[in-house]
């Protein structure tokens, strides 16, 4: 048996952009690219291209990066209608949105008859928090009409639990849209990424901005956007890279996962973490963990 799925990342490279329209023929260009796949995804911030369509966007202090909400609507409009017209499911990768509670940082999962599911990112870099942005407080799996699938945007992959979370409640593939803005930040991210994939057994996509926009508050990108699978022996490369992209090159990756693969992977893989983890669960539930132990102080700093 098999169940394949057919994946597409988009790994989007910032540049300015004169309008809105330039910036949807950009995204257009790559959904085109990304023809024949079951699922599209586009990376986090990657609508911060945006901000340089501002009057003086250069002199800019970084906090008014936040101003690309004022496409909010215009952007969602747009992946609404490529995912109805594609017949196929597209992660529109991240955005920041105005809400009550402030910005947040708001990924869009459409498919072709409208809006699947939204993920507000839960755990904020310290280097957003330079824009004010609030964080979410939900982690939630949803199906696809081909496979059960989950968000961690960016710094979540970084966090075991969030992934964890996921996979408790049935997720097969995870999707990491992601924004780093250094080669170091890069590598945090899919080194952990790859973790997860070894420790719950999940595939894992994790497609990143890129770009590097001198003279002026945009951050610069680093990216080699990858599909990703436990290191075990039903796949071919050891290393768990299922497909990979050049280093810093707007281009499409394409990858096929199989999820029964993964279902026979977890009963008799050489490493079943899957399943080991929840047969030693009554030794972390009476091991000190970090439900029980008080907040981390501040740290205090001098004047």
């Amino acid at each position: 048996m098999s169940r394949p799925v057919a994946i597409a990342a988009c790994q989007f490279v910032i540049k300015p952009v004169k309008d809105f329209d330039a910036f949807a023929r950009q995204v257009t260009r790559l959904l085109d690219k990304a023809k024949g796949a079951d699922l599209v995804l586009f990376p986090e911030l990657f609508t911060l291209a945006l901000f340089t369509t501002f009057d003086d966007w250069r002199n800019r202090p970084l906090a008014d990066l936040v101003k690309v909400d004022k496409y909010t609507k215009a952007y969602r409009e747009l992946f609404a209608a490529e995912a109805k017209r594609r017949q196929q499911v597209i992660v529109a990768g991240s955005h920041l949105e105005k809400r009550k509670s402030g910005y947040l940082n708001v990924a869009y999962v459409y498919g072709p008859g409208g809006l699947v599911h939204t993920h507000e990112k839960t755990h904020i870099f310290p280097a957003e928090s330079q824009w004010s942005t609030s964080e979410g407080d939900r982690m939630e799996a949803f199906d696809l009409p081909f496979a059960r699938v989950g968000l961690n945007v960016c710094y979540e992959a970084e966090i075991p639990e969030c992934a964890a979370s996921l996979t408790e409640q049935g997720a097969e593939i995870i999707l990491c849209p992601s924004f780093t803005f250094t080669e170091y930040g890069f590598w945090r991210v899919r080194h952990c990424a790859q973790a997860r994939c070894i420790e719950n057994q999940v595939y894992m996509v994790h497609c990143a901005t890129g770009g590097k926009v001198p003279k002026g508050p945009l951050p610069n990108g680093w990216t080699r956007s990858s599909i990703l699978a436990p290191c075990d022996t039903p796949w071919p490369a050891p290393n768990g890279v299922v497909a990979e992209a050049e280093t810093n090159v707007e281009m499409v990756l394409h990858g096929t996962v199989d999820l029964d693969l993964l279902q026979r992977n977890r009963e008799t893989g050489v490493a079943p973490t899957f399943r080991d983890r929840r047969r030693r669960a009554d030794c972390y539930r009476a091991w000190p963990s970090h439900l029980d132990l008080p907040a981390p102080a501040k740290r205090r700093v001098r004047a």
